[in-house]
């Protein structure tokens, strides 16, 4: 090693033993948990991801198969994760936090805020501004594939996701088609009673994240033991193009079938021409249109209909042909 590279290499040694100090990482618990650091980190991607395989966690963790297996089993112990068969291919094992695993996952993710919080609020907002340049320079340069390619997540609903939800729908749908503050009062309603009235077995909420970052949302919930609803899909403008909305829809159905409904039915705007489109890809057809005056606005609703039968896309298209050339847009909640 030459004695450029052996003082290059000392400086970065020396960077880590201030950051893993810095951070905390040196415990015995991560964030004063039972937990280590790893431990966190796989609590984390459960929590993260739409159902991964283990060898998806092991991948994006970078961990040994047989290290990541024994975290895994030590979780199932505890109650904290559980693992499904996948219905396409038996191969695969899914695997998901519990509602025990969720408890012990939130509190932790809250103490990881705060402390970066309390590394970030003693300096002022540009050194704060140069401070995350330089992490965001330091990870495109080892890892430049990673840093152009945006990280998508979907994971399930947490405490304080719903205000997102009901704030992003009213703020959009007024900004980008003028409705009016009637239709925020709708998606309130609808998130309300989603809270309250939620069966974890036959409903789900998917909650989008690019690096970190809340997107977009999708419901799934029950309207009868064969039937159930999308409801309040939304992507935000800026993430748009990456197929977010498209792995939104997908997971309803995916979801749906696993549970055993026959049918997922929907109810949108004809004014939302880029949802129709992700519906006309997963095997949706428009079966209804009713002129309304609603939200302030006069418009056309429709209700498209999937019947779980079918699988992927297929099928014949609705006669009703979206434009050749339409703008991107977010879909639109049911009733």
């Amino acid at each position: 090693m030459s004695s450029t590279l052996t003082s290059r290499v000392t400086a970065v040694r020396r960077f880590n033993r201030f950051y893993t100090q810095k951070i905390g990482a040196l415990g015995e618990g991560h964030l004063a948990s039972p937990f280590s650091l790893t431990e966190v980190r796989v609590l984390y991607e459960l929590a993260h991801r739409d159902e991964p395989t283990a060898a998806e966690l092991g991948r994006a963790l970078g961990l040994d198969a047989g290290y990541l297996s024994r975290i895994l089993r030590h979780f199932t112990r505890c109650g904290l994760v559980r693992r499904s068969r996948s219905t396409s291919d038996g191969r695969n094992v899914h695997l998901h936090l519990t509602k025990k695993g969720e408890r012990a996952f939130v509190p932790l993710e809250a103490k990881a805020g705060a402390a970066v919080a309390s590394l970030l609020r003693p300096l002022p907002v540009k050194r704060q501004d140069t401070l995350l340049l330089a992490m965001q320079r330091v990870q495109s340069l080892l890892e430049p594939a990673r840093a152009a390619a945006p990280r998508v997540t979907l994971r399930a609903h947490r405490p304080g996701d719903m205000g997102w939800v009901i704030h992003r729908h009213g703020a959009l749908y007024s900004q980008e088609y003028g409705f009016d503050e009637t239709f925020e009062a709708l998606v309130a309603e609808i998130a309300a009673k989603f809270i309250r009235e939620f069966d974890s077995k036959r409903e789900r909420c998917w909650i989008a994240e690019v690096n970190g970052e809340i997107v977009g949302s999708a419901f799934l919930v029950r309207q009868s033991d064969e039937v159930a609803k999308l409801r309040l899909l939304l992507v935000e403008p800026n993430a748009r193009g990456l197929g977010i909305g498209r792995r939104l829809v997908h997971a309803c159905t995916r979801f749906a079938r696993k549970v055993g409904y026959k049918r997922i039915t929907l109810w949108t705007q004809s004014v939302l021409h880029a949802a129709r489109r992700i519906y006309e890809t997963e095997g949706y057809k428009l079966v209804r249109e009713e002129p309304h005056h609603s939200f302030g606005c006069d418009l056309v609703a429709q209700t498209w209909e999937k019947e779980l039968g079918e699988r992927g896309a297929g099928g014949p298209q609705p006669a009703f042909k979206a434009p050749l050339s339409i703008p991107p847009a977010p879909a639109q909640t049911t009733r």
